[in-house]
């Protein structure tokens, strides 16, 4: 056994692995951003990937960030994928080695009276059967008269091994290895999404709280124009019409604070779930308004390159390339011979109390080849279909990451553009508000009728929500640009 052992060994060491060999692919990327030309100078490498959220300086949202990230179901059932997987390695790595088994047992067999065996039995010294048997044959003898019986005892280990001649089961371990490694990335990616989600959902729920106190304080400066009407048309210098329109124009505005209210409370009830609670778990702590985070232009585009290695959906997508490419190997080594090695120890007797005696011991040995020689093409229809695999693979590996360098582009370009439109409603709000005052000086003294501070004041409501939509809308996009150079998680 130990010689056959020691074959064996020699065969594996000298063996080779079939199917190809992985490399990670040499894929071109562009050398820069084209839309990074356009960011604020200077400040391309200023932030923290890992941690990007922080820039905001606002620690309600880096407190549901370190919540969410600890607490986030999807997160959670992406980290069990892991302990799977794992398993999966140390499965395919339990076959390099031999296996094993203890076996222990009794086995009694009673003889037919009718076997004929009666003259044997008498060669043998006749008589009962031994070890412990009825009957009358000599003890310890094992030889039972017919109508009589005999009781053996056993206890043993029995092993088995494979050889890994070809390096099928190397290829196996590299698939294992490499899936293990892509489900790791694949929490990493959960973790990015996750961590943007929150961040988005967070500040649309800033802006939805900013636009319901404009919203607020247009109406009680449209309650005083109200006033300073209704004691004009008492003193009879108006008639009621202008009363009537600015009414109007109340309710109009008072309207539309139900409809903000209630989208801020979905936001609340959407981040409760992102940190793995109960939808109402967060209204008490997130429904007193506050404002939006302060801004912060910081833009690590960095190069197209860097999205290689810190994108965590190209690197899960370039591990599954690296398995697709094992499993071709694991198939391809099912063309070759199949080398075993088989062994037993036991130690048998008729004799409970003679079972551990030296004289008790049996050894068995084997070692066999298995040559495949015809199935129909079955085996090469499976390396066929693990090729396709890879190249299924290797095409998913090159789009994912011209998808990352799409998600950046789009970002920048989104960005950019959005921080020259919100300069713009900027000036547009200055102008409403001096165009408001103009047409209330106007109407005042009688130059105008009231239309022009209705137009006016609608100016003014619709100019500041969308500034403050647009203001959110710099940070969501900021976030956007992170999550799309895969920032939100740490090595």
């Amino acid at each position: 056994m130990k010689r056959l052992l020691l074959t064996a060994s020699l065969l594996a060491l000298a063996g080779c692995k079939v199917g190809p060999n992985y490399a990670v692919p040499d894929l071109p990327v562009p050398p820069r951003f084209v839309e990074a030309t356009a960011a604020v100078p200077g400040t391309l490498a200023a932030a923290d990937p890992s941690r990007w959220w922080t820039q905001f300086n606002d620690p309600e949202l880096d407190r549901l960030i370190t919540r969410a990230i600890a607490g986030n179901l999807d997160l959670q059932t992406a980290k069990t994928r892991i302990a799977g997987a794992r398993a999966q390695e140390r499965e395919a790595r339990s076959a390099l080695l031999p296996s094993a088994n203890g076996t222990a047992g009794v086995n009694r067999v009673d003889f037919s009276k009718n076997a004929g065996l009666a003259s044997l039995a008498s060669a043998f010294g006749g008589g009962g059967s031994g070890g412990g048997a009825g009957g009358g044959s000599t003890p310890g003898q094992g030889i039972a008269l017919p109508g009589s019986g005999i009781t053996t005892w056993s206890i043993g280990i029995d092993a088995s091994w494979e050889v890994d001649l070809f390096g099928g089961i190397q290829r196996g371990i590299e698939g294992a290895r490499a899936r293990t490694a892509a489900a790791e990335w694949n929490v990493r990616d959960m973790q990015v999404s996750v961590v943007a989600e929150v961040a988005s959902d967070y500040l649309m729920l800033r802006s939805l709280q900013s636009q319901i106190a404009i919203a607020k304080a247009e109406l009680a400066r449209q309650q005083g124009t109200l006033r300073l009407i209704s004691a004009r048309q008492t003193a009879g210098l108006v008639s009621e019409l202008p009363q009537r329109q600015q009414s109007l124009q109340l309710s109009n505005v008072a309207a539309t604070l139900p409809q903000l209210e209630a989208r801020s409370r979905d936001q609340i009830h959407a981040i409760g779930v992102l940190v793995g609670e109960a939808p109402g778990t967060l209204v008490a702590e997130l429904d007193p308004a506050a404002a939006l985070p302060a801004f912060s232009p910081a833009l690590p585009a960095g190069l197209p390159s860097d999205l290689l290695r810190r994108r965590p959906d190209i690197r899960a997508a370039e591990r599954q390339l690296a398995a697709a490419t094992a499993d071709i190997g694991v198939a391809t080594a099912d063309l070759y011979p199949k080398f075993n090695l088989m062994g037993m120890a036991e130690l048998i007797s008729t004799n409970l109390a003679s079972l551990f005696a030296r004289n008790s011991l049996q050894t068995t040995e084997n070692a066999a080849f298995t040559l495949p020689i015809f199935d129909g093409g079955k085996r090469r229809g499976v390396i066929a279909e693990r090729e396709a695999s890879r190249v299924e693979a290797l095409l998913t590996y090159k789009k994912t990451v011209l998808v990352a360098v799409q998600d950046v582009e789009d970002a920048l370009a989104d960005y950019n553009a959005e921080l020259r439109r919100n300069a713009e409603l900027r000036r547009g709000v200055d102008t409403a508000q001096r165009a408001t005052q103009l047409a209330q000086a106007s109407f005042v003294t009688g130059l105008t009728d009231f239309q022009p501070v209705l137009d006016a004041q609608g100016a003014v409501l619709s100019n500041r929500n969308t500034l403050a939509q647009s203001d959110a809308s710099l940070l969501t996009d900021l976030a956007r640009l992170y999550k799309a150079l895969g920032g939100g998680w740490e090595a």
